[in-house]
């Protein structure tokens, strides 16, 4: 994440306003697909901006079809393989992006980068970038293992500040379970919340940075066991009945829910949803955050938080003359300095250097320096589609007692063997 005070002004915005012939003449109609369903404070920051856009560029219409996140990713995937893009889509890097820049799906941007240049530094951008072609722009810097904490309710039990061990942090499991207080909610029903949140740091804490990588390169496997120590954490906190009974029939926002009504101690989450749990709350005060702590012999570093720069916007490749200077109009407008200080005054963390906003939320320095101090990576945005299902399904099975660490371990490795033999 990169914030700073250097006075940028506003060049991105300019652009966009400087090229506003694209939306003259005859009305253009753009479809966009994205994934902005849910109240997060974000969603409603992105859909503003292309209401804004709309009413500045009278001349282009964007037809918005609006996907759940937990259906997006194979929505698109579907849509990809008959070649039936949006004309606009929101992508994630890495391995979610790549099979559409194989297809040739995509259209390279490297043309439009000069109006970002002085606002969005190399490894902002580099997840977008295949073989030295740009393809989509970011939005925000998600990290995704953030822990929500009731000061409160950890103070009954005896704990004044979160704990820094594994040990210690199963021994609060353990005496709030034995309170009557739930101590951790969690919202499984779309699935990707346990892989997600969950497994991509405590994987880190365990494996190390470089393993994901490695099991690409065939160089470790899902089966090691420092991997399979990982999955038995949730295991292990399904046994201690540390989630809400109804895990699996709430969606992620419910789960968010549960700990803000104060009916569980912890939730473990994005750095986006501190607007609901924090900034825009009333009661946002007794809430802390903190990350998974420290495990014994791992080979993880403990500070490290699970990120991600994503919500890239992206331009699907083949369009007419006209469409493609409407789409190329609306990215230069909608990614820009003024969408990020929308966000940051929202308190949520941008990958770019612009000026904090005086009304910037009070909790967003906490949550900058709680997600300084290195990025370890996201499961699912480095791990083939096919293979986070499986793990996803096999996580899932694990919290309603059916399987074992080591069969979900042993399955995941299977798929990702049939993706790469």
């Amino acid at each position: 994440m990169a914030l700073s005070s250097a006075a940028c002004g506003n060049k991105s915005t300019e652009s966009a306003n400087s090229g506003a012939s694209a939306g003259s003449g005859d009305k253009v109609t753009l479809t966009m697909m994205h994934p902005w369903t849910t109240p997060n404070i974000d969603n409603d920051v992105y859909k503003a901006r292309i209401a804004e856009f709309e009413k500045s560029h009278p001349n282009i219409v964007i037809k918005t079809d609006e996907v759940p996140s937990a259906q997006y990713k194979t929505k698109i995937r579907t849509l990809a393989a008959a070649n039936n893009l949006a004309d606009v889509n929101v992508v994630w890097p890495g391995a979610e992006m790549d099979p559409l820049v194989e297809g040739n799906l995509l259209e390279p941007i490297n043309g439009l980068m000069d109006n970002w240049k002085s606002i969005l530094p190399e490894t902002a951008l580099e997840g977008f970038n295949v073989k030295g072609n740009q393809y989509a722009v970011p939005t925000k810097q998600t990290f995704v293992d953030i822990v929500y904490y009731n000061k409160e309710l950890l103070a009954q039990v005896g704990y004044n500040e979160f704990p820094k061990t594994y040990s210690d942090f199963i021994d609060l499991v353990k005496k709030l379970k034995d309170a009557g207080i739930t101590p951790i909610s969690l919202g499984n029903k779309e699935k990707w919340p346990l892989q997600s949140s969950y497994l991509s740091i405590i994987g880190d804490r365990f494996t190390g940075s470089d393993f994901l990588q490695k099991v690409l390169n065939k160089e470790a496997k899902f089966t090691d066991p420092e991997f399979v120590k990982a999955i038995s954490v949730i295991d292990e906190l399904t046994k201690l009945k540390a989630f809400n009974v109804d895990a699996n029939n709430m969606d992620s926002v419910q789960g968010q829910d549960y700990l803000i009504q104060g009916k569980a101690a912890m939730h473990i989450s994005s750095s986006t949803v501190d607007a609901r749990v924090r900034v825009n709350n009333q009661d946002g005060g007794k809430f802390g955050i903190a990350l998974f702590p420290s495990v014994d012999g791992g080979k993880g570093d403990p500070k490290k938080s699970a990120g991600v720069v994503q919500y890239g916007i992206a331009i699907k490749n083949g369009l007419d003359e006209k469409k493609k200077a409407a789409a190329e109009e609306f990215l230069k407008y909608f990614v820009s300095e003024d969408l990020y200080k929308a966000l940051i005054s929202n308190g949520v963390v941008v990958p770019a250097k612009v000026d904090v906003p005086q009304d910037a939320s009070p909790y967003l320095k906490q949550m900058i320096e709680l997600s300084g101090n290195g990025t370890a990576p996201v499961f699912d945005s480095v791990i083939p589609t096919q293979v986070v299902d499986v793990i996803q399904n096999g996580l899932q099975a694990l919290t309603v007692g059916r399987g074992t660490p080591e069969q979900v371990a042993a399955d995941a490795q299977k798929a990702m063997d049939n993706i790469t033999n």
